[in-house]
């Protein structure tokens, strides 16, 4: 697995008082969670492409509010439940995010292995024009992590779609940083086939946080 572990206070010793972003150290929930995550993205699949009766409908409502009912008294703050803080599961253990994982993990860049899915279909089988700029998003956040830059927030994203993006087959996806100029780092990412076909392409700019912003 690669190592999210790069510490940017060893570029940056100043690092931790840089806005008022919190650290998110990585969680070890167990392996109840992997199941659990696995479980519900299957379930949103389903729930996007299923058809059943009535009866149905109203005994998988029973269901999903009888599993609300026992998470319900768990909520955490953010930071504090495994969301988004597991590396070793697809999108970092978060639902939210497509079902990726991180094959490099360098300054130089970032490569993440991705699969969307019938939840993700925005129409004719091809993945929805706005999930891709999420995915980019995410992998401009972990391009500046693991430049060992501060943290930093997105001031813009531009994408541009050159080839319908398929589900249910393994993508590549990467990102690097173009130039960086003080608090500014310009971003590039791209979205590939198992061609190497380019399907879409993206640039962004991320400004670095001043103390105490948000």
């Amino acid at each position: 697995m690669t190592d999210f572990g790069l510490d940017p206070r060893r570029a940056d010793p100043e690092y931790d008082r840089h806005g008022g972003f919190p650290l998110f150290e990585a969680a070890d929930p167990g392996p109840g969670f992997g199941r659990f995550l696995a479980a519900m993205r299957r379930a949103q699949d389903l729930a996007v492409s299923v058809n059943p009766d009535s009866s149905t409908w109203d005994e998988a409502a029973d269901r999903v509010e009888d599993l609300v009912k026992l998470l319900d008294p768990y909520r955490a703050a953010e930071g504090e439940g495994p969301a988004n803080r597991v590396p070793s599961l697809p999108g970092a253990g978060s639902l939210l995010m497509p079902p990726w994982h991180v094959t490099k993990f360098e300054a130089e860049g970032v490569e993440l292995q991705v699969q969307f899915s019938r939840y993700h279909v925005g129409g004719n089988h091809a993945v929805h024009g706005g999930v891709l700029p999420l995915l980019f998003d995410s992998i401009f956040g972990m391009v500046i992590h693991a430049a060992g830059r501060p943290i930093s927030r997105t001031a813009f994203l531009h994408v541009d779609y050159r080839r319908v993006t398929p589900i249910d087959t393994t993508l590549t996806a990467r990102g690097w940083i173009r130039e960086a100029e003080g608090r500014k780092a310009f971003v590039n990412a791209e979205l590939l086939d198992g061609a190497g076909n380019v399907l879409a392409e993206s640039n962004g700019l991320m400004i670095r946080l001043l103390p105490g912003q948000p």
